[in-house]
């Protein structure tokens, strides 16, 4: 069954594209009637790769809840208000927090939903930097203007030195909303400056704040130092805001945006486009090289685009509570072909271009 067929047997009986099966279906389409193309796992081997392996283990990234103030149109992890029960326990917490500090990884990346708005955020942060551990934090701006009970964020973020990171897909109201809700550039906007005022940003503070952008539709991303000067220039004029870096990242035909493709009949083309930009010279700096993904029940992936595909790690070593480094350093990452949308142009990762 090809493509076309697959999204035809969805909308008839309803199954969601968070249904991680017909998610795997589609990508791993076959049909050459239906505009097929060569999978990943035959175009790395055609560059002399017969498969990825792990490099070194150095980010420790979590996804500590799908609970969100949001629900973006792009959103591979399918975030939303209405996620409250798939939020990580205080005990996955504390044993996620033990493996940092026993395989010292350098750096702790928290996702979410809104990692914020799980119970026991601080708590962790707080033990992340009592240990001189680094900690990202992926927050989504809007979070800081929901609730009264967030307006401190700034301010603990700054006490804990957390870097922050977080989407913006335009210096545009328009276009932002479009993506991320009514009202979210207003909120983004606000919360920005909230964070500027506390130091983030600003020369000399060691406060880094970056900036998230992927594209609103199905195209790859610009270049990301052009990006970045022009985000710089317009957000500085309109609302001196000031940021550090800006991240442009490829949306990848998973969760909501692979029913977006679906629905608007061009995830075959969207596929070609990343097949026909595919550069080889970004296989070594593959984030999930160095990283490994860790879902809210404290099963392992090699990054969260597997982890939203429940592609678990292949050993035995599944979940944290059966952690074995050797086993996990030797293993293959599991690919399949929504991998072409990190090694399409300049590759695309949790920190912006690969090359």
């Amino acid at each position: 069954m090809g493509v076309k067929q697959i999204s035809k047997s969805l909308k008839a009986s309803g199954n969601a594209l968070n249904d991680t099966f017909y998610q795997l279906k589609v990508l791993s389409q076959k049909d050459v009637h239906d505009g097929a193309y060569e999978s990943f796992h035959k175009k790395i081997k055609s560059f002399g790769v017969d498969a990825i392996k792990v490099s070194d283990l150095e980010i420790f990234q979590i996804n500590i809840g799908k609970l969100c103030n949001q629900t973006c149109s792009h959103c591979h992890v399918d975030a939303g208000p209405d996620r409250k029960e798939e939020n990580m326990s205080f005990e996955t917490l504390e044993r996620c927090l033990y493996l940092i500090k026993t395989y010292n990884f350098k750096k702790v990346d928290i996702t979410g939903g809104a990692p914020e708005m799980n119970a026991h955020f601080r708590w962790f942060v707080e033990e992340c930097t009592k240990a001189d551990i680094e900690v990202m934090v992926r927050c989504n701006l809007t979070i800081i203007m929901a609730n009264k009970k967030y307006h401190d964020l700034p301010d603990f973020f700054k006490a804990n030195n957390v870097h922050v990171i977080s989407s913006l897909p335009s210096f545009s109201a328009m276009r932002t909303d479009a993506q991320r809700g009514d009202g979210v550039f207003e909120d983004s906007i606000a919360a920005l400056q909230k964070l500027n005022a506390v130091g983030y940003g600003q020369e000399g503070s060691g406060l880094i704040i970056d900036l998230v952008y992927n594209p609103s539709g199905a195209y790859l991303p610009g270049d990301q130092a052009s990006m970045e000067a022009e985000f710089k220039r317009q957000l500085k004029r309109k609302f001196d805001i000031v940021f550090n870096s800006l991240f442009a990242i490829t949306n990848l035909p998973v969760s909501r945006f692979l029913d977006y493709l679906l629905e608007t009949n061009k995830y075959l083309d969207y596929m070609h486009e990343l097949v026909n930009a595919f550069n080889p010279s970004t296989l070594d700096g593959l984030m999930c090289k160095n990283t490994i993904s860790i879902s809210w029940d404290g099963f392992m992936y090699d990054c969260d685009f597997n982890q939203m595909l429940d592609l678990k790690f292949t050993g035995k070593a599944k979940h944290i509570n059966d952690f074995d480094f050797e086993e996990i350093m030797d293993r293959k990452i599991i690919i399949n072909n929504h991998c072409y949308g990190c090694t399409a142009g300049a590759g695309s990762s949790c920190g912006g271009e690969i090359t």
